[in-house]
């Protein structure tokens, strides 16, 4: 037979204690945590009471509890909990010869935390179980910690493999709800931080080692385009993975975390030297160009050339002064000697002797090497791809050294 509580009177008082099994898991993905517990609940009812003459009190298994009444306790924001009932239902009551009432469940529970990533992973996280009645407001039952904060205990062996546990602590206070009215509501609180070195080894380390592998193309020749472009893309697409490989395992968080911003910013460091290096190529061709068609100019302005029909084709010598590709240039010509102009009167009177073309030429080597000179001393630096590999050896690895410095003075 049932028995049940007439609740007009004063609130009936239920005293709660806690002693935390293990800490199961936290999950970011799923933003709730797992705990195992033993929860006992304190309370007297005289119509349990009984005589004994050595004072002993009576101890029962579930069955009982089905047959009088116990506080009607939930736990708020829980997602999923069960009572575990390995090799029998994990329930104890014990009643007291004066009617005091001490009912104990050993509990998992599946329970929502509100957590904050902005300082992942560099955060801590503050979590809480909450318990309270489902049914009678704090004006038919109160709940309250029996021991205030020796209520909540914990076993010194509870770790997680990702968080250091700081700290457990217990408070109470009113919960009200529009429908129903004021309830009494209890919290065990605990702290977590994050272990940093499983994410400096897995996701710091590396993209630090991408960045700096980046800046080896900075060393390598300017026409070694295989090289510098393979190097390059290697190193974008490695940071992908690392970036995809992160947010994988986070929720989709609408805000920017800090790990998201060392990342980025790895990532914009790498596809910079990337486009260092398109900037280089370029630059290298429009100076190669220019370069090309000043010598093209200083050729055809040193070399003027008299020239008539013939079907021989000779190349007079004037001073022998001539570069090496000048003499490529006049290759087909056959050197003869200088002649004087009255002989070469006498040679073209005579109707036996064939045509033939004589081309003076008078290239000054001197004049030719100082235009160049001039103009490549006119050449803007940036144009001077030697330079800009010259110049990013420096200013990459320092902004990214200035950049580390004020990120870890600002998350740790």
């Amino acid at each position: 037979m049932m028995m049940y509580i007439c609740l007009t009177g004063p609130a009936i008082p239920v005293g709660v204690d806690v002693q935390v099994e293990s800490l199961d898991s936290i999950s970011e993905v799923d933003m709730d945590f797992t705990m195992t517990l033993y929860l006992r609940h304190y309370w007297k009812d005289e119509r349990l009471s009984f005589t004994s003459s050595t004072n002993k009190s009576m101890t029962f298994d579930g069955r009982l509890v089905k047959k009088i009444w116990v506080p009607d306790v939930f736990f708020v924001h829980s997602k999923r909990s069960f009572i575990h009932d390995t090799t029998t239902d994990n329930i104890m009551l014990r009643v007291f010869p004066d009617g005091h009432v001490l009912y104990s469940l050993r509990v998992t529970v599946t329970a929502a935390c509100n957590m904050d990533f902005s300082r992942f992973p560099l955060d801590s996280q503050t979590c809480s179980l909450e318990l309270e009645s489902y049914a009678y407001t704090d004006e038919d039952l109160m709940l309250y910690w029996k021991s205030g904060d020796e209520s909540l205990s914990t076993d010194d062996r509870i770790s997680l493999s990702q968080f250091l546990i700081q700290k457990f602590h217990t408070t109470s206070r009113l919960a009200f709800y529009s429908s129903t009215g004021w309830y009494n509501r209890l919290y065990i609180n605990f702290t977590l931080r994050r272990h940093i070195f499983f994410f400096l080894l897995q996701t710091y380390f590396p993209a630090t080692l991408m960045v700096m592998l980046s800046w080896v193309s900075f060393w390598i020749d300017r026409r070694a385009v295989p090289a510098r472009v393979s190097l390059g893309i290697t190193t974008v697409l490695t940071m992908s993975t690392i970036i995809t490989g992160v947010n994988a395992s986070m929720p989709r968080v609408s805000y920017i975390k800090a790990v998201d911003i060392y990342l980025w910013v790895s990532f914009v460091f790498v596809f910079l030297s990337v486009l260092e290096y398109a900037a280089v190529n370029y630059l290298s061709t429009v100076q190669d160009r220019r370069e090309r068609k000043m010598r093209e100019r200083a050729r055809s302005q040193s070399l003027p050339c008299t020239c008539g029909i013939s079907q021989t084709r000779t190349m007079t010598m004037l001073d022998g002064t001539y570069s090496e590709a000048d003499t490529n240039s006049l290759a087909g010509y056959t050197e003869e000697p200088m002649v004087p102009d009255e002989e070469q009167e006498e040679l073209h009177e005579v109707p036996e002797k064939p045509e033939h073309m004589v081309v003076h030429l008078s290239v000054s080597s001197e004049s030719t090497t100082t235009k160049k000179k001039k103009s490549l001393r006119a050449l803007n630096i940036i144009q001077n791809t030697h330079a800009i590999d010259k110049y990013s050896r420096m200013i990459f690895p320092g902004s990214y050294i200035f950049f580390n410095l004020i990120y870890w003075s600002v998350y740790c």
